[in-house]
C-alpha cells in the first residue's frame, strides 16, 4: 500500500511555567507526523526531550531517512528495528496505529481485543517552587484522586510535607526527576512512610540504579529515567518495584505495549506516563494506562490551548479525546 507521509514541528505555550530539578518549561515543542492511504490520515506526536539528546530536528531528520520505507508501507513491526527507540519513532508508530484502525473501522482498543479506553484518573502535578506556592498549589488540587509532586534537593521534606499538608487525602507521588543520592533516599524513607506516599519516581540518576539492589524501601520505588524499552527490565527488576512506560522513550505504543508485558513477567508494576505534550500523546497512552496502576498524563492540562477533540480533565480525570482524534473512526 502506498502511502503519504508529512512531518512538521510544532509549538504549543504553556498557561504556566512547569518547573522540575532540571529546570523550567514555557513551550511544549513536538513533531507531527501524518500518514495518509487510501484517503485515510493517521496521526502521530512525539515529544523530543532534549535529556536524551533529543531536538525538535534531530527527530524530523531521524523520519526523513526512512521516508522511503513509511511510503513504501512499512509495518509497524518493521519499524522497530528500522528506527531508534525515542520520540520520532514514537511519532510514526502512533500514526501507524491510527492509520490501521481508522483504515478498519475500528478502534485501537479494538484492534488488541480490549475494552474501549475510559475516563481515567491522572496524577496532576505540583511543579518545583517556593515550598509555600508548592503548598498553594496542593491546595486547590485538595480533592483529586492524585497528586505529583516534583522536588528537589534543596528541602524535599519541607517541600513535601506542605504538599501532604494541603492536600491529606489524595494518593501521592513523589519526583525528585534522578536529583538525589542514596544516601538521601535512605534517609527520606521514614518521612515517606510518615506522609502515605504512594510512589517515589526515579530519585537517583539513571546509570546509577546498581545503589538500589538490596535495599528495602518502605515506599515503592518507580524507574522513569531509567526504564525505556522490554530490554531494560532484567537489569532493573531487582532495584525497582514499578517501571514508568512513557511512548516517547519506548519509541511508539507498539514497544510500550512489550514493555508492559515485560514488567508484568517480571513482577513488576506499571506506570504511564508521558512528556509535557499535547492530547494527541496522550490518546495512545490511554491504551497502557487502562492496565497501569499510577497514571500521570496531565501534559496537555499544562497547555494554554491543546489540539482541537483532544483529552478533558476535570478534577484530576481524564475523559477521552472525541471520536476520530487518535485510534478510531469519527462516529
Amino acid at each position: 500500500m502506498l502511502r503519504t507521509l508529512a512531518a512538521r514541528s510544532d509549538s504549543f505555550a504553556l498557561a504556566v511555567p512547569f518547573r522540575i530539578s532540571r529546570g523550567v518549561r514555557t513551550v511544549a515543542d513536538v513533531v507531527t507526523v501524518e500518514i495518509g492511504a487510501d484517503g485515510v490520515t493517521g496521526r502521530g506526536e512525539g515529544a523530543p526531550y532534549p535529556r536524551y539528546g533529543e531536538s525538535i530536528e534531530g527527530a524530523l531528520a531521524e523520519i526523513e531517512a526512512v521516508r522511503d520505507a513509511i511510503e513504501r508501507g512499512v509495518t509497524r513491526d518493521e519499524l522497530q528495528a528500522l528506527m531508534p527507540a525515542g520520540a520520532a519513532r514514537n511519532a510514526v508508530d502512533c500514526a501507524l496505529w491510527d492509520l490501521e484502525a481508522k483504515l478498519a473501522g475500528r478502534s485501537v482498543a479494538g484492534l488488541l481485543g480490549r475494552a474501549a479506553v475510559a475516563a481515567t484518573p491522572t496524577a496532576m502535578t505540583v511543579s518545583l517552587d517556593t515550598v509555600p506556592a508548592m503548598a498553594a498549589a496542593a491546595r486547590a488540587l485538595a480533592d483529586v484522586p492524585l497528586i505529583k509532586i516534583k522536588v528537589d534537593r534543596s528541602d524535599p521534606e519541607a517541600q513535601i510535607r506542605a504538599v501532604r499538608d494541603a492536600a491529606p487525602d489524595p494518593r501521592v507521588i513523589v519526583d525528585p526527576n534522578e536529583s538525589w543520592t542514596i544516601g538521601e533516599v535512605e534517609r527520606l524513607q521514614p518521612l515517606l512512610a510518615e506522609l502515605r506516599i504512594d510512589l517515589l519516581e526515579q530519585p537517583l540518576p539513571a546509570g546509577e540504579d546498581d545503589a538500589l539492589e538490596g535495599l528495602s524501601p518502605l515506599v515503592p520505588i518507580a524507574a522513569d529515567e531509567s526504564a525505556h524499552v522490554a530490554g531494560d527490565v532484567t537489569a532493573l527488576a531487582s532495584k525497582y518495584q514499578v517501571v514508568n512506560i512513557k511512548l516517547d522513550k519506548t519509541g511508539g505504543l507498539t514497544a510500550a505495549l512489550a514493555l508492559a508485558d515485560a514488567a508484568a513477567a517480571a513482577g513488576l508494576g506499571v506506570m504511564t506516563g508521558s512528556m509535557i505534550s499535547t492530547s494527541l500523546s496522550i490518546a495512545p497512552a490511554l491504551v497502557v494506562a487502562a492496565r497501569s496502576a499510577f497514571v500521570d498524563l496531565d501534559g496537555p492540562l499544562w497547555l494554554a490551548a491543546d489540539r482541537p477533540g483532544g483529552v478533558q480533565g476535570v478534577r484530576g480525570v481524564l475523559t477521552p479525546p472525541a471520536p476520530g482524534f487518535w485510534g478510531d473512526t469519527a462516529s
